[in-house]
């Protein structure tokens, strides 16, 4: 990868050159031939605080010269799965995002919007800045080492049964703990996965279920968990424990050298 990445001021904000040339595109799953409607629209989720972050703010953090947000929203342009891109940002940060979208050459997004209070708001306010589509993709922002074969098993996934989750097998034991600290149970490892974006599932319904959870003040961790409770089979397929969410300030050297290290997702 080239290091020619000295970066300019702008609107505000860093710019960063293309700071590599995209890969041969992978091949897309086939759409449905009855559909007018693009295969796949993503939300990425970029609105958050970065509240354990310790006063630094995750997704514009250096990642090999270009921002930790650059380079997830990389993966999807060069995903050939993927027809257009919403992302959902911080007010103050939409300036930023432009920029940085216009400087990279992202000719795939074509929503940028302000987030709401939480994660579900969020959503709710990518998925209709999005349009329609047959297909949405909903992807954390702070995964920068998500890859387009990663994204193309869920659309393929989705396709075929309505809603995919990205999930890792639980490495460690897991124990169901009640409020005075007591341990109830210990649930089998082996039925444990543990929850990644992309997550993938049918547009109309995904936003009708987030609308409904809005009018009924119900919240949810992730996507997934609330397509189950309005009643939805969302079906797992293997993530990747590269595919590691930048939280804490300990994530990034962890990411970094992931990143420096690895193919990118190819």
């Amino acid at each position: 990868m080239s290091k020619q990445h000295t970066p300019t001021p702008g609107n505000g904000c860093w710019l960063w050159p293309r700071c590599r040339a995209p890969p041969s595109p992978p091949v897309p799953p086939a759409p449905c031939p009855a559909l007018s409607v693009p295969v796949a629209g993503a939300v990425i989720v970029a609105a958050g605080a970065s509240t354990r972050m310790r006063g630094a703010d995750k997704l514009w953090a250096d990642l090999d010269g270009a921002p930790l947000l650059a380079r997830t929203l990389l993966a999807f342009q060069e995903c050939a799965a993927v027809d257009r891109v919403a992302v959902v940002c911080a007010e103050e940060r939409e300036a930023d995002v432009r920029a940085l979208c216009s400087a990279l050459g992202l000719a795939k997004v074509e929503s940028i919007c302000p987030g709401g209070v939480n994660r579900q708001e969020s959503v709710l306010a990518g998925l209709r800045a999005l349009g329609d589509c047959a297909l949405v993709i909903v992807h954390d922002g702070g995964r920068p080492l998500v890859t387009p074969a990663l994204i193309e098993r869920g659309v393929a996934l989705a396709h075929e049964r309505g809603a995919a989750l990205c999930a890792v097998r639980a490495k460690s034991t897991h124990k169901l703990v009640d409020p005075e600290g007591r341990v109830v149970s210990t649930p089998p490892r082996e039925h444990l996965w543990e929850a990644q974006t992309p997550q993938v599932f049918r547009h109309a319904t995904l936003l009708d279920g987030h609308e409904r959870a809005a009018r009924v003040g119900e919240a949810y961790t992730d996507d997934a968990a609330l397509m189950e409770a309005a009643g939805h089979t969302v079906w797992v397929y293997e993530g990747s424990y590269r595919n590691i969410k930048v939280t804490t300030p300990e994530d990034l050297p962890l990411v970094r050298a992931l990143y420096a290290a690895g193919d990118h997702g190819r």
